[in-house]
This record gives structure tokens, sequence and C-alpha cells, in this order.
């Protein structure tokens, strides 16, 4: 079985993301990226089923600048036997990313597509379910638990109320949560080794997808700094200061 893992190269999540002074977006330069956490997910929970010997080929997929080629070095070294990047020095949107993403799953045939839920720099989290629209195929979203058998995936998702167990037929859209797994470090040795491994590099052209966005951001700008509590002297107090100042009881 084949699996299709895309990762996206984002702001590490140990950085504090600051906004540029023109408000027109998040001030990039000289900030450390890394692979999305929820994409490292599903880069491990790929490398396990090939370890169960369910799966014989991980493909680390990419969309994005050139500097995403890191990104997909590091799915290689954690265990992926391959990569695509798929270059653009465009600004890519959820549904450009999922049309290039079912472009290349048409190229390669996977029977399986895992990813992260969402990107921890968008939270869109709408490129999963949008690719298995685009595929026709059935999907399992924020996946906790993933069995593979008999042609067919045995998924247990988080909802509101508990746990959700779904059974859907390969081919398939999975996209990870959180407990799913604890992703491993990439070794020394797996390093270098990723370095010699084969990444395939294709323009959007080339899959016949237009990556035109087709949203236009007016602004952005940092959520306002919280004010100082305060102390109040009883609970009258606090009623009034509720009702009146804050409104959020009549």
């Amino acid at each position: 079985m084949k699996i299709l893992v895309p990762v996206k190269r984002v702001v590490d999540y140990n950085i504090r993301v600051r906004v540029k002074a023109d408000g027109s977006g998040v001030d990039l330069a000289n900030v450390k990226m890394s692979m999305n956490p929820f994409d490292e997910i599903a880069v491990e929970e790929a490398m396990r089923l090939k370890e169960a010997g369910v799966a014989t080929e991980v493909i680390a997929v990419s969309c994005g600048v050139v500097a995403c080629q890191e990104t997909l070095r590091t799915a290689m070294a954690i265990g992926a036997d391959r990569s695509v990047l798929v270059e653009t020095d465009i600004e890519l949107q959820p549904l450009a990313v999922a049309k290039l993403l079912a472009a290349v799953a048409k190229k390669e045939a996977p029977q399986l597509i895992i990813l992260g839920k969402q990107a921890i720099d968008d939270d869109a989290n709408q490129t999963g379910q949008m690719l298995a629209a685009l595929l026709g195929w059935p999907q399992a979203t924020f996946a906790s638990k993933v069995a593979i058998g008999d042609g067919k995936a045995t998924v247990t998702r988080e909802v509101d109320g508990g746990l959700e167990t779904l059974e859907i037929s390969l081919p398939a859209v999975v996209t990870t949560d959180l407990r799913l797994n604890e992703p491993r470090y990439a070794t020394l040795p797996n390093i270098m080794k990723a370095k010699k491994k084969p990444m395939e590099i294709v323009k959007p052209a080339e899959l016949g997808v237009d990556v035109a966005p087709r949203l236009t951001t007016v602004s952005v700008a940092e959520p306002p700094r919280r004010s100082a509590g305060i102390k109040v002297a009883n609970v009258a107090a606090l009623i009034d200061k509720l009702r009146n100042e804050a409104r959020v009881i009549a």
C-alpha cells in the first residue's frame, strides 16, 4: 500500500508571531520555520503503518516555496521514502493546495492520504476535506486512532460526546488529531540519509492547476491586549461590574 503524506512549512510553534508594521501580514523575516505539528503526527502514523507491514511506500509532498525542501527532508529523515515538491512563490490558499494534492494523488495513485487536520498558521481546517471531495474519496477527520485492514480503514475520532468510530473504504483521506501519536525525532544518521533520497520538483502548471488566490487579505492585526484584573470588595460589586461594565449579565 502506498501512503501520501502532505506536509506544510509553518512558523515554528515556539516562536511568537509578529505582525508586519503595515498590517499586510505576518513578519517572516529571520523567523524559524518547521513542519506543521499536525503533519508531523501524520508522518509518524504513516511510518508506523509501514513498520507494521501495512504500507510499502511513504511519499511526502509539500506545496510552496523552495525552502519547503527542508520540510520534505525532515519528513524523509523521519522515514518517508521519497518526496514531491510543488514549487510556487504564490501564496497558496486551502482550495489551491487541495487541487495540487489531488493532482499529485492522481499521478501517484496512493491507497491512503494522511495529513494534519489543520495548519497552525491559518487554522483553516479545510484542505483535507476539500481534497477528499475533489478526489471523490471517503474521509475521516480528527483521527485519534487508525487501523488498516481488508481494504478498509477503521478510524476513531473524538467528538463532543466522546469517541466515534468510522469504517471507510480505501482509497481514503484521513486527517490527524493530536492524540493519534507522539512523533519521533529524526536521528542524525537518518538526516544524512535523507539528503540522498529522491525529491521530485514540479510546477503547478505541470499539474494543470491554477493556484491564483481567490481571497484577498484586507489587514492583519494582533489581538487586543487583555486589561489588568481588579479586585472587588464584595459580591454585589462584582455583579454590578458584570452587569454595567462588562455587560455579560442582564
